[in-house]
């Protein structure tokens, strides 16, 4: 397996010009999940059962995971799992403590405006299945909720192929304290938990990573439900290295995310050709050994590129234009880099900071933008469970102070009821005039 080539060394201009640019779903995915929404809204528990059945091959008697079969879990896993899953959670919880926002009070005279921060009541997870099991993105998902106050924490995840959810990912869910595990996975969670069923309440908020399918979903819920602005899709890693750091790690890196599967990228981008070189034939020997070749070769053989530059800033200037979910700054000096970054979901410095580290143990959210979206878009916090609310208390005097500047910034929009709300006051409460 050897990555594509591009060489930017001769451009003098933007690169995006010369780069691929990310993928975007096609019209046959989108219709596809329309089509599984349509029928969850509106065949409920019937169609999740139908849908188990073609998309997982299992027939489920109950969504819901017994609450004897979550807490019992911790016990049917190997302690050492056990163990890192609770030192994972510490760390998760730890770092999402510190995002918690204090409430604000702003004063002029008689105004006070009062900024409150309230959790929503009811929070659903989505964690993948399929080609692996997840019990980090449990942790990553349903531990922010709990810090930011969130009541319910909800858990959806597919079915294995004997209709079980496997154990870690219950042990997982014991460990965040989450309060209902869904065994339905796909599209057709995600339309559940945002219009409910007859057996499943609809939940406020969704989040979480998924394939594409999962992740189109989730758009096309956004308004009836919360959803995060990141296209939390197939993932994605970006080494920018500049030859100081081992190639093999850099071929480490890459493999590390490319084995999720196909639809992610994986991207080395440098300024060394010999390095570029190196890092490639490492890929070649490491992927040939790895259990995962398949999921590997697939994602490198449509998204897996080794892109030459004439310069660091050219470099960053890539990096900026693919978003990635993750990006590792493999240089010998990774902070001079830093300011030079401005799209990328998560970055991890210097040749001791894989990405497999934030997605276990670090402490912020795995779950983070792909698919571009990191121009706009962030990790997952606590912020994505909470509303603000504004309380604004005034007194006559604060009134007198606006009621001017109402009255005819009203007038000017043609709102006259805007205005007579400041007027009738100022008469006494007469509709006099």
């Amino acid at each position: 397996m050897v990555l594509t080539t591009i060489d930017l060394r001769d451009v003098s201009g933007p690169v995006a010009d010369h780069l691929p640019r990310p993928s975007t779903p096609a019209d046959g995915p989108v219709e596809a999940v329309r089509e599984i929404l349509r029928e969850v809204s509106q065949r409920g528990d019937v169609a999740l059962r139908d849908l188990t059945e073609r998309f997982d091959n299992v027939v489920l008697d109950s969504f819901h995971v017994d609450a004897t079969e979550i807490s019992v879990a911790r016990q049917r896993i190997a302690p050492e799992v056990l163990s890192a899953l609770e030192a994972a959670a510490e760390s998760i919880t730890e770092y999402h403590r510190l995002q918690m926002p204090d409430e604000v009070t702003f004063t002029r005279p008689g105004v006070r405006i009062n900024g409150l921060h309230r959790p929503v009541e009811r929070a659903g997870c989505y964690v993948p299945g399929g080609r692996a099991v997840y019990p980090s993105t449990v942790l990553m998902t349903a531990i922010p909720a709990r810090v930011a106050g969130v009541a319910e924490v909800v858990l959806c995840v597919p079915p294995g192929p004997d209709g079980r959810v496997p154990d870690v990912t219950l042990a997982a869910a014991s460990v965040a304290g989450v309060d209902e595990v869904i065994s339905v996975g796909g599209a057709q969670a995600i339309g559940a938990i945002a219009y409910g069923t007859e057996s499943i309440r609809p939940v406020d908020v969704i989040v979480g990573p998924g394939n594409v399918y999962v992740a189109l979903a989730k758009q096309e819920v956004a308004g009836l439900v919360g959803v995060p602005s990141s296209f939390a899709g197939p993932s994605e890693v970006g080494v920018v290295a500049d030859g100081s750091v081992s190639p093999a790690f850099a071929a480490a890196d890459l493999i590390l995310q490319a084995e999720h599967g196909p639809d992610g990228l994986a991207w080395l981008v440098t300024w060394s050709q010999a390095f570029a070189d190196d890092v490639s034939s490492a890929v070649a020997r490491q992927v040939a050994a790895a259990p995962r070749r398949a999921e590997i070769e697939a994602t490198l053989a449509k998204s897996g590129f080794s892109v030459i530059c004439s310069s660091p800033q050219q470099a960053i200037e890539v990096a900026n234009f693919i978003a990635p979910e993750h990006l590792e700054l493999q240089t010998s000096d990774p902070e001079s880099l830093l300011p030079l970054v401005k799209n990328a979901g998560a970055v991890f410095c210097g040749e001791w900071a894989p990405a497999s580290l934030g997605d276990y143990m670090a402490g912020p959210s795995h779950v983070l933008p792909t698919n571009g979206t990191a121009r706009f878009a962030s990790a997952l916090t606590v912020h994505d469970f909470m509303k603000d609310i504004h309380v604004v208390s005034v007194d006559r005097s604060g009134f007198e102070s606006m009621a001017d500047h109402v009255i005819a910034l009203a007038d000017a929009e043609g709102l006259a009821a805007h205005a007579d709300s400041i007027r009738i006051r100022r008469a006494g409460g007469s509709t006099d005039g």
